[in-house]
């Protein structure tokens, strides 16, 4: 229960003010443009996207500057506005095998069927602040975003599952139609369609954590990265006045399938099984880090001790989502007068007790 403050809408409108003169900074400064955020800060602008479950780049560069930067601010945003948008239609799932593929590694292969492709990564540059422009390594035509490949890269484990040693990748039994977890609250325990989706819009460094725990201290095996791409991808539907589907547009994903090793049983024979991570824009550690947490909660699956914390469902998902996790957080900054003035007379009425006693007692009185 909160109180009213007399002049609270005069101070939150100049602390509206204030922000606006924070967001904007020195005015003797250009402009920051949400251009040059969608094109020079893709990296956040995908996690933006990912974490707001909703692909559009220009709201998501809009929603940082907006944010001063910050990350979960800005998921919140553009969730906020996700809400206002009308759903008029379900996509098909995209098919990733026939991504055109702007990055391709796998730490399995030294011969990887249809080649490595290194594309944009920080993983070959020296951690070394560079202080001046580096024009000289651009090409002449400066493409906005990296190049791709037209043709379809086969998926790098694809050999390995046909020989059995890694666990094929079909559909659940029945194939059930996947929760939404936008519109419908997650009840546990989740399908694996609804903690992938969970995944998909948690925060990165509590999925990052996540993917850690499972290597260090909680660590039950080694994965190794089978296939990571970056690329784009056509979303298609079905519109009610056709019974095919039709392409819409494409969107920019980042996808891990990671391998671990799995004893197998008296019954079942030894296989390689996977975990799978997928997310908007180029977003490979938080791919990875998911494919590590997917392997983790298909502990029960395969008959694992579930022990550690990364695979248990509740523990793990519902507290990774950045914009209700921030919320919660953050609403002690609220008042809370009256709540606060209750424990403090509760506790001066229990400190006046032990003090009483401890009189009582320095007196002789046994009472």
């Amino acid at each position: 229960m909160y109180i009213a403050v007399k002049g609270g809408e005069r101070a939150i409108d100049a602390s509206r003010r204030l922000l606006a003169a924070a967001r904007r900074g020195d005015p003797e400064v250009p402009e920051l443009e949400v251009a040059q955020i969608e094109q020079q800060l893709g990296l956040l602008v995908g996690r933006v996207m990912a974490e707001a479950s909703l692909y559009d780049p220009g709201l998501a560069a809009l929603a940082i500057r907006q944010a001063c930067g910050d990350p979960i601010e800005a998921a919140f945003l553009l969730r906020a506005y996700r809400t206002t948008l009308p759903r008029f239609a379900y996509s098909e799932p995209v098919d990733t095998n026939r991504m055109r593929v702007g990055r391709r590694v796998s730490a399995i292969f030294k011969e990887l069927p249809g080649g490595q492709l290194l594309g944009p990564t920080f993983d070959y540059t020296q951690r070394l602040l560079e202080f001046g422009t580096r024009t000289d390594i651009l090409p002449k035509d400066s493409p906005m975003s990296a190049p791709t490949l037209d043709e379809a890269v086969p998926i790098a484990l694809d050999k390995l599952a046909r020989e059995g040693l890694v666990e094929p990748c079909l559909p659940s039994i029945g194939d059930p139609e996947p929760p939404d977890i936008t519109r419908d609250p997650p009840a546990y325990p989740l399908p694996r369609s609804g903690w992938l989706q969970m995944m998909a819009r948690a925060d990165e460094g509590w999925v990052l954590g996540m993917g850690y725990s499972t290597q260090r201290g909680y660590a039950h095996t080694h994965p190794f990265a089978g296939d990571l791409r970056t690329g784009k991808v056509s979303v298609e539907l079905v519109p009610d006045e056709l019974d095919f589907p039709i392409e819409i547009g494409e969107i920019e994903l980042t996808e891990c399938q990671m391998i671990n090793q799995f004893v197998g049983s008296a019954d079942v024979a030894p296989v390689f099984t996977r975990g799978q991570g997928l997310v908007f824009g180029r977003g490979e550690r938080k791919a990875i880090a998911m494919s590590l947490v997917d392997r983790a909660l298909r502990a029960g699956e395969f008959g694992e001790d579930a022990s550690s914390p990364a695979q248990q469902q509740e523990f793990a998902l519902p507290q990774g989502d950045s914009v209700e996790a921030s919320g919660f957080v953050q609403h002690l900054k609220l008042p809370h007068y009256v709540t606060f003035e209750s424990e403090l007379q509760l506790i001066r009425k229990l400190r006046e007790d032990v003090h009483a006693r401890a009189a009582r007692a320095f007196e002789g009185d046994p009472a």
